[in-house]
């Protein structure tokens, strides 16, 4: 049986579209003028004021977190009446932030909800709710392979009344913004502990002292505003309320943290897909070779057909895992969860690709959007831990329902 949208999820799921068309679409090309002009490649166009007050007026504010405080602001749906609105979201690059629902902001306001004392949750999360201030994530390391979170070195050590952290972290997605406030930090408090209860996440205000910024890497020759920065923490204190859900619970957290992050990741993934679609067809129709139309080359009849049934199997596949976490909860869905990551970002990159090769050499340049689609869509492969983690996981689940003492070598 497929799963079933409830009525509220379907409105909001056509208001969104509507805002698509109304304020997003027209004002693409502006958008991307007034960023050109911007002094600080990290800055905001000032037309994302207009965006944000356009959206919040339609009701279409903070419409990710299902367990929030229904007195909040925003109006909250269920993972599975989210995920279409994230592949609507996805086909343009600044559509979640006018809805105040863009990654690390969505992943960090729920794990602040859940996890937070009621001082740090009154402090940062009730700000970034409101969409005055932004947020990083603090978690990948450059002198270690962090997908495997043991190997984290960056430490956590408790002094007194408060904690203090030493260690290094790059791709701290958002931390360059002017309105990024408040960092989430993964790191190591117990290095003697069980395997998966070393790590803490503790929240730590960007402008504490001992913070400061290494290197800021670029993605594919891209600059995606707000950084990946690598951020040094050199005996950063902050106080002992500020850990999230108690020590030892870093690795908890963070796979709670990455479950529904990863069903936006891989929706919006399908809303990039879907638009490289478009373009690619409109693309074919527009050109002639070989006295006739591309679209009415077989190939590239071949390549769309393609597209279309591995988009529409990606969605279902997504969709599915939704159902299953709203309705079993992230843990009982966590193979699937693996198996989205893996899938949607590789559906993606075929379809961008097929795109790029009916653009020609107009597709690897700046003038279609399909390059930076690319980049991406290739770094999302990287992201929230790496196709190969995934497989393996799912590769065990598999082995152990045959035998359940498997263990790896």
């Amino acid at each position: 049986m497929s799963p079933q949208f409830s009525d509220r999820g379907l409105e909001t799921q056509e208001q969104v579209k509507s805002f698509m068309d109304d304020f997003i679409y027209p004002n693409e090309a502006e958008y991307y003028e007034q960023y050109a002009a911007l002094d600080d490649p990290n800055g905001t166009p000032q037309i994302m004021g207009k965006l944000k007050a356009a959206a919040r007026e339609r009701g279409l504010w903070n419409l990710f977190i299902p367990h929030l405080d229904p007195d909040a602001p925003g109006t909250k749906l269920s993972n599975l009446d989210y995920a279409p609105i994230s592949e609507q979201l996805g086909k343009a690059t600044f559509a979640s932030e006018a809805m105040n629902s863009s990654a690390p902001d969505t992943g960090n306001m729920e794990v602040l909800n859940l996890y937070a004392s009621d001082r740090v949750r009154e402090r940062w999360l009730a700000p970034l709710l409101e969409g005055e201030i932004r947020s990083a994530f603090s978690m990948t390391e450059p002198d270690v392979a962090s997908s495997d979170a043991s190997n984290i070195e960056l430490l956590i050590e408790k002094d007194g009344n408060e904690y203090v952290l030493n260690g290094k972290k790059w791709f701290s997605s958002n931390a360059l913004r002017p309105e990024c406030e408040v960092l989430i930090v993964m790191g190591k408090n117990d290095p003697t502990a069980s395997r998966h209860r070393q790590q803490s996440m503790i929240v730590v205000p960007r402008n504490t002292p001992g913070i400061s910024v290494g290197r800021d890497p670029m993605v594919f020759g891209y600059h995606d505003r707000g950084g990946h920065p690598e951020l040094v923490y050199d005996n950063v204190r902050v106080p002992e309320d500020h850990i999230l859900g108690g020590a030892g619970e870093g690795f908890a957290i963070s796979q709670a943290r990455l479950g529904p992050g990863r069903i936006h990741h891989c929706m919006r993934s399908i809303g990039v897909a879907e638009r490289a679609l478009d373009l690619m067809v409109q693309r074919s129709l527009q050109r002639h070779t070989f006295g006739k139309a591309v679209a009415q080359q077989s190939l590239i009849q071949d390549w769309i057909a393609e597209s279309r049934i591995e988009i529409d199997m990606a969605r279902q596949y997504v969709l599915h895992v939704a159902y299953l976490m709203d309705s079993e909860g992230n843990k009982a869905a966590a193979q699937e969860i693996s198996g989205i990551k893996v899938a949607i970002p590789n559906m993606a990159l075929k379809v961008i690709d097929r795109a790029i090769q009916v653009h020609g050499a107009a597709g690897v340049t700046q003038f279609t959007p399909l390059a930076h689609m690319w980049a991406h869509m290739r770094t999302l492969r990287i992201a929230d831990g790496p196709d190969e983690v995934h497989k393996m996981t799912i590769a065990r689940r598999e082995i152990r329902k045959h035998d359940p003492s498997f263990r790896s070598a």
